[in-house]
C-alpha cells in the first residue's frame, strides 16, 4: 500500500487531498499543528500527527512516527496580501519560515528514506502569484517563487536517485479558508498603510472586474496532486485551476 504524508491538513487543500487519497486506498499521514482525527472519515489507513513545519524537532518527530512514506505533499502555507510598507520584518520572516523554509526542511527530512527506497515523490504546492506578478503580493509571491525554483532545481538534483519533485500551482480558491485567514492576519497586523488606501481600493475593484468567473476549485488541486503522485511522466510544473491556466497562457 502506498503512503502519502501531507502537511497543513486541518482545512482547505490539505484536508481535501488527504480525504481523496484515503478514498483511493492509500495510507495517509495527515499532519497539522493541532491534530484532529475527527476531521476525517474513520479509517485504519489514516494516521494524524502533530507537525509544525517551522520547528525542526517537530519535523523530525513527525517523519519518524510516519513510518513508510512514498509521497510527501508540502501544502502548509500562510497567506498575506499587503504593501511592503505594511509588512513588518516579523511578518516577512513568518511567511518565509512556513511557505519556503518549512517546505525545504520537510523535504530534506524525507530524502534519506527516499534514497534508501530508490523512489519517492516530493510535491510542493505553490501559487499562481509566483508565476505572474500580482499587486500587493510581493512578499507572499516571493515566498512561493522561491518554492518554484527550489522544486524545479530539486527535480534535477534528485532524478539520479529515482526520486521525483513536482510543483502544483493553484490560483484563487474561494471555497477554502485561505483568503479569510489571510485577511484576519492582515487586520491583526494593523491593516493596510494609510498612504495605500486608494491604491488598495482600486486593486480590489480591478480584481472583481477581471475575474471572469475563473477560479481554482479544491478538486482541481486534488487532481493535480494525484497526477503528480501517480504519473511518472507528469510535467514538473502542473497548473491547477482555470484562472491559473488563463493567466499563464
Amino acid at each position: 500500500m502506498n503512503s502519502v504524508m501531507i502537511t497543513g491538513c486541518s482545512s482547505g487543500f490539505g484536508h481535501a487531498i488527504a480525504c481523496a487519497f484515503l478514498d483511493r486506498g492509500w495510507r495517509v499521514i495527515a499532519t497539522m499543528r493541532t491534530p484532529r482525527a475527527d476531521l476525517f472519515p474513520a479509517s485504519e489507513n489514516l494516521l494524524v500527527l502533530p507537525l509544525d513545519v517551522t520547528d525542526e524537532d517537530s519535523i523530525g518527530r513527525a517523519v519518524a512516527a510516519a513510518g513508510q512514506i512514498d509521497v510527501l505533499v508540502n501544502n502548509a502555507g500562510i497567506g498575506w496580501l499587503n504593501a511592503l510598507e505594511g509588512t513588518s520584518d516579523d511578518v516577512i520572516r513568518t511567511i518565509f519560515e512556513t511557505n519556503t523554509f518549512g517546505t525545504m526542511a520537510m523535504t530534506r527530512e524525507v530524502l534519506a528514506q527516499f534514497r534508501a527506497q530508490g523512489s519517492g515523490v516530493v510535491i510542493n504546492v505553490s501559487s499562481s502569484t509566483a508565476l505572474v506578478p500580482m499587486d500587493l503580493l510581493s512578499v507572499y509571491g516571493a515566498s512561493k517563487a522561491a518554492v518554484n525554483h527550489f522544486t524545479e532545481t530539486l527535480a534535477l538534483e534528485l532524478a539520479p536517485f529515482g526520486i521525483r519533485a513536482r510543483l502544483v500551482v493553484p490560483g484563487h480558491a474561494p471555497e477554502t479558508p485561505f483568503g479569510t485567514t489571510a485577511k484576519l492576519r492582515i487586520k491583526d497586523a494593523g491593516g493596510f498603510p494609510e498612504a495605500y488606501q486608494d491604491h488598495v481600493t482600486k486593486v480590489f475593484a480591478k480584481l472583481e472586474q477581471s475575474s471572469d468567473g475563473l477560479m481554482t476549485t479544491v478538486e482541481d488541486v486534488v487532481d493535480a496532486v494525484w497526477q503528480a503522485a501517480t504519473d511518472p511522466d507528469s510535467p514538473i510544473r502542473i497548473l491547477a485551476g482555470a484562472d491559473t491556466k488563463a493567466i499563464v497562457g
